[in-house]
């Protein structure tokens, strides 16, 4: 082998290790029901100044958009519900809406995805139902007529009640009442490439059983697990849980390549007394650990050694949104820019300042013997109040047990950063002898 080649041959693979190091999967949703909120530059270099790579907005505010202009933050742009008839039904609107929130400014603001109305198919409007997906085609339609069909997705945003079951996860499947709607969106999507884009929220799984075990399982803190009764797979978050049934419902429709997007997770720091969970710890520790658990490219069981684009719920507190006071409580920072409590955002930081992610003991089924909690939480609506969502299916639930031999315990985060330097180093030693040897 030529020596040329041998350097070829390290310079990609020190690119490829590197690369797969630093990607982020971390995004925010950028949410303005508020009246105090920063001035949009101001959002800007706070979001520079952390590891935050994408950002979700709920429409598509021009001063936001502009104000993330050259930043390289990858940026979601919503259209309204309220536009998705106009833009089903004129090709010529949706032109329009793609040349004012997305031409105007790409490729200086980095839009990705272009979110078509939110939470539409368990809207129980049948209007927006029906004009959904002729909608997402017209603005497909517009921005390929552009050149920018392969660059800028078009997908919607779902709450997890478009699962009719969902535990175990292995069995997850969509409510059969949206079996036509959402096959023929899944149709679209897998013909052009975009995501699912979905909004878990473990939150919820607590407040509709509030005990210590649950809570662990929820905020990714030790505990004995929860194994699928028809896997054997050991989940030890509530987060994989539920992504796994996405997945699992995805796979049972024939759509198991389409991407998942997490459009939306979060845990307010504060809520009315009478509210079960909300906390700082609580929001720390979830937040916090789930970022750690991100970086770490562990994956889910169903999806082992990827992370999912998850956006956080949320940047700032919304002041103005209406229901109970830990919706207005989700956010990570001020309306000052000063941190509400540390998750670990900071370009400097190596691992969350939260509860240490460490391996749950192994545990046996005499000893948890809890209700399993539903892994389908309630839908989050950025603007409505959520209310307890359970399964309308009855499915064998999940329950503490034995990891079954062979099975593999999943869903404790460690970091993938040292094994990719031992084979970094294997790589480099390996190639350095062959040119020894090509010398001799």
């Amino acid at each position: 082998m030529r020596k040329s080649s041998i350097f070829f041959l390290i310079c990609f693979l020190l690119q490829y290790f590197c690369s797969s190091n630093s990607e982020s999967f971390v995004g925010v949703n950028y949410g303005i029901v508020a009246d105090n909120l920063p001035p949009p530059d101001a959002t800007a270099k706070l979001l520079k100044s952390t590891s935050i790579e994408k950002v979700r907005l709920y429409g598509a505010d021009p001063a936001i958009i502009k104000a993330l202009a050259n930043s390289g933050i990858g940026i979601v742009i919503g259209a309204a519900n309220g536009d998705i008839p106009a833009m089903a039904s004129d090709p010529n609107f949706a032109g329009q809406w793609v040349n004012s929130n997305v031409m105007a400014y790409y490729p200086a603001s980095k839009i990705i995805v272009v979110s078509v109305g939110n939470e539409v198919v368990t809207s129980g409007d049948q209007n927006l139902l029906s004009n959904l997906l002729p909608a997402m085609r017209n603005v497909q339609n517009a921005l390929n007529s552009a050149s920018l069909g392969g660059k800028i997705k078009v997908s919607t945003v779902h709450s997890m009640a478009v699962l009719g079951q969902s535990e175990p996860p292995s069995a997850g499947a969509f409510n059969s009442s949206f079996g036509d709607t959402l096959k023929a969106l899944l149709q679209f999507q897998s013909e052009n490439s975009s995501p699912f884009m979905i909004n878990p929220y473990p939150f919820f799984a607590y407040q509709s059983d509030p005990r210590p075990e649950t809570l662990a399982f929820c905020l990714f803190q030790p505990n004995a697990g929860r194994v699928d009764s028809r896997t054997g797979i050991k989940y030890m978050n509530m987060f994989d849980a539920q992504v796994d049934a996405v997945h699992s419902a995805l796979s049972a429709m024939g759509f198991k390549d389409v991407e998942i997007v997490v459009a939306e997770t979060g845990w307010p720091y504060k809520g009315d007394p009478n509210e079960v969970g909300p906390s700082l710890d609580n929001a720390k520790n979830y937040n916090g650990n789930l970022i750690n658990y991100l970086r770490s490219k562990v994956g889910t069981p169903l999806m082992p050694g990827k992370s999912v684009d998850t956006y956080i719920f949320a940047l700032y507190d919304e002041n103005l949104k209406p229901g109970p006071g830990s919706e207005r409580s989700f956010g990570l920072f001020r309306s000052d820019l000063s941190m509400i409590y540390d998750a670990g955002l900071s370009k400097s930081a190596q691992t969350p300042a939260s509860t240490p992610l460490t391996p749950a003991p192994t545990a046996s089924a005499a000893t948890l013997t809890p209700s399993p909690t539903p892994v389908m939480p309630s839908p989050k609506t950025p603007t409505t109040t959520p209310a307890i969502l359970a399964p309308t299916t009855p499915s064998t639930p999940l329950t503490p047990g034995i990891l079954p031999p062979g099975s593999e315990i999943r869903g404790t985060a460690t970091s993938c950063e040292p094994l990719h330097s031992l084979l970094l180093i294997i790589v480099t030693i390996i190639a350095f002898t062959m040119v020894e040897v090509h010398r001799e």
